[in-house]
């Protein structure tokens, strides 16, 4: 008998593996890296063998460096998304803090604080980057999935939105219309608002909504009131605010709506803040079109690598499953890799 073992009959192993050993499927010119995710079975079993009493396969996991690539691209963008939405739920936080909007004579307008909207956008946008970061280096199906899913609810979004603004353009500027109407009107009693319009007036150098004629609408502005604000307009609206150019005048506004139009030009704006708002827009069409096909193109790249990611996971589930279970298709590009063609 020592002589049969020693010397096989030719229709034996020729490479002197016994009966019951088994050879790697994979060529080992691909296993640059294992990762084995067999596991014991349930109810006690050993390690290597299925709950059917099938033996698992170990892992060999191809090494593919688009799929590397594409891994820690994700990884690093989405890291500076969440450190962008961390900052924008910080600020939130801190305007809330600063205008002393939680104390408890206040808390019951803070449904209305913009600063409500800074906190949202921060916190869905380093909860989302957060979890495609994590699941990334975590290689985690269920945080890529959600990840995944949030990114083509948000691409949807966007694009909802801007078939939106472009057929209703006549609604939307009448809610515009009436949102900066609002504001003017409680100048005086919102900090919000003030800040709001002033940055609007000097950044467009504008005044009111259609005209500055529209500041008569506020009651301290209105030329009934009974203070030295009556028919004038804020600082915001004068051509040259800054006295002797470094200090603020306040009161260069005032009285400005008792003269005519020709002597006004000379020392406020005329033209209302709507129409200056699309005259910026067409000036700038090309840059914002550029930014929002670039910020959706990351956005849908971003999608496509996280689904390569969740493809490239349960490929490899796959080489953890019960033998006698069928096994995927083979994978061309793995193939190639491993026969060198």
């Amino acid at each position: 008998m020592r002589l049969f073992v020693k010397f096989p009959l030719f229709w034996g192993s020729r490479d002197g593996s016994r009966e019951n050993e088994t050879r790697p499927l994979i060529p080992k010119v691909l296993r640059y890296w294992t990762a084995s995710c067999c596991t014991p079975a349930e109810g006690g079993g050993p390690s290597g063998t299925s709950a059917r009493g099938g033996n698992r396969l170990p892992v060999s996991r191809p090494f593919i460096l688009t799929d590397c690539l594409l891994k820690y691209l994700l990884i690093f963008s989405n890291l500076i998304f969440s450190v962008v939405g961390l900052v924008t739920l910080a600020l939130g936080l801190w305007g809330l803090a600063e205008k002393e909007s939680l104390a408890q004579e206040k808390i019951g307008h803070i449904g209305t604080d913009p600063m409500l909207l800074f906190i949202t956008l921060g916190l869905m946008l380093s909860l989302l980057c957060l979890s495609g970061c994590v699941g990334a280096v975590r290689e985690n199906e269920c945080l890529l999935q959600a990840f995944s899913a949030g990114l083509l609810v948000l691409v949807s979004a966007q694009v909802l939105a801007a078939i939106v603004l472009y057929t209703l353009q006549g609604q939307i500027e009448g809610y515009v219309r009436s949102v900066m109407l609002t504001a003017i009107s409680r100048y005086q009693d919102d900090l919000d608002f003030r800040f709001i319009v002033d940055e609007i007036q000097t950044g467009l150098q504008c005044c009111g909504a259609d005209t500055y004629q529209d500041w008569e609408i506020n009651i301290y502005f209105n030329c009934s009131a009974p203070g030295v604000q009556a028919c004038g307009v804020p600082a915001s609206c004068c051509i040259d605010p800054l006295e002797n150019g470094t200090v603020w005048n306040s009161q260069c506004g005032l009285d400005t709506r008792l003269l005519n139009e020709f002597s006004a030009q000379s020392v406020v704006f005329l033209g209302g803040c709507l129409g200056g708002a699309a005259r910026w827009i067409e000036r700038h069409a090309g840059v914002i079109g550029t930014v929002e096909v670039v910020f959706l193109g990351v956005q849908v790249l971003s999608t496509c690598i996280a689904m390569r990611q969740l493809d490239n996971i349960r490929s490899l589930t796959w080489l953890c499953v019960d033998p006698t279970l069928p096994l995927p298709p083979p994978n061309p590009a793995v193939i190639s890799v491993a026969w060198g063609f």
